[in-house]
């Protein structure tokens, strides 16, 4: 699994001019997911997110998790973010899952996300042509890749 992690003020997702989902100060996340990836991976990649520290204390550093400032959170599933980009121009997609595989594990990254940390998360229209609105803060971006835990 592949995760954009990034710190907002405030997310929406529009599908076809109706707005389906929106929150405010938190973390939106695009996740792309493989046939390799696991129920470990979904594990290992939640509660990284759910605690990782990038939101401000009283003291201006980067030291409070969504958790911590009882944020909100948004979850996008992106298969371009599995792109393959050695060759040529075009990015290759043929890393990313089928919706038979991927549907299943999106909503069961959600709900253990949700799970972990207590916090309802909203999300986008898994397949669906998505306009993403949001407020970056910071900017604060962090990339995780469960099969190069850095």
């Amino acid at each position: 699994m592949r995760a954009v992690i990034q710190r907002v003020l405030d997310c929406s997702v529009t599908v076809e001019g109706t707005l389906r989902s929106k929150i405010g100060q938190g973390i939106m996340v695009l996740v792309g997911i493989e046939d390799a990836d696991t129920m470990e991976d979904i594990n290992w990649l939640a509660g990284k997110i759910i605690n990782m520290r990038i939101f401000d204390d009283e003291n201006g550093v980067m030291n409070r998790s969504v958790m911590d400032i009882q944020g909100n959170i948004m979850i996008v599933s992106q298969f371009t973010l599995m792109a393959q980009t050695r060759k040529g121009n075009r990015p290759s997609y043929i890393r990313a899952s089928g919706a038979e595989f991927s549907k299943p594990m999106y909503e069961k990254f959600c709900e253990t996300v949700e799970k972990e940390s207590g916090i309802r998360v909203q999300r986008g229209i898994f397949g669906a042509d998505m306009k993403i609105a949001m407020t970056g803060d910071g900017p604060v971006t962090i990339i995780m890749d469960t099969k190069n835990r850095e």
